[in-house]
């Protein structure tokens, strides 16, 4: 039996491993679309579940975990995926943004405000 590193074994290529292993990839090419459409339903969702809430419900501590947990848990959703919506459609539009910038600073101050839009159109849903 040969000993490592007498040629009787083949070399293992570790660099061109990592290479093809950590190559990008390239998404589909509608998995924005995919994923904003379902943001949109989850912010959606979630909406609707609170305004179905009913406040005089809250007096009965035995509904206290119907209507009060569920009602937290659609805010912490719609608030999670209106976030993640937001973030995705300003990213979206960042090309436009920065030909538009004159500096850092420009393009900095024109991503506040397409975040400011973007979840001043959300909430006005």
């Amino acid at each position: 039996m040969a000993a490592k590193g007498q040629g009787s074994e083949s070399p293992i290529d570790l660099e061109g491993m990592l290479r093809r292993a950590l190559a990008p990839v390239e998404p589909p090419e509608d998995l924005a679309v995919r994923l904003d459409e379902t943001l949109t339903s989850l912010t959606d969702l979630a909406a609707e579940e609170l305004e179905a809430w009913e406040l005089a419900a809250i007096g009965d501590p035995r509904r206290w975990v119907d209507n009060v947990a569920r009602p937290a848990i659609a805010a912490a959703v719609g608030a999670g995926a209106g976030a993640a919506l937001v973030a995705l459609r300003v990213h979206q539009s960042r090309g436009r943004r920065r030909q538009k910038a004159s500096d850092p600073l420009d393009y900095a101050e024109r991503t506040v405000r397409a975040v400011a839009d973007e979840t001043r159109r959300l909430l006005d849903r």
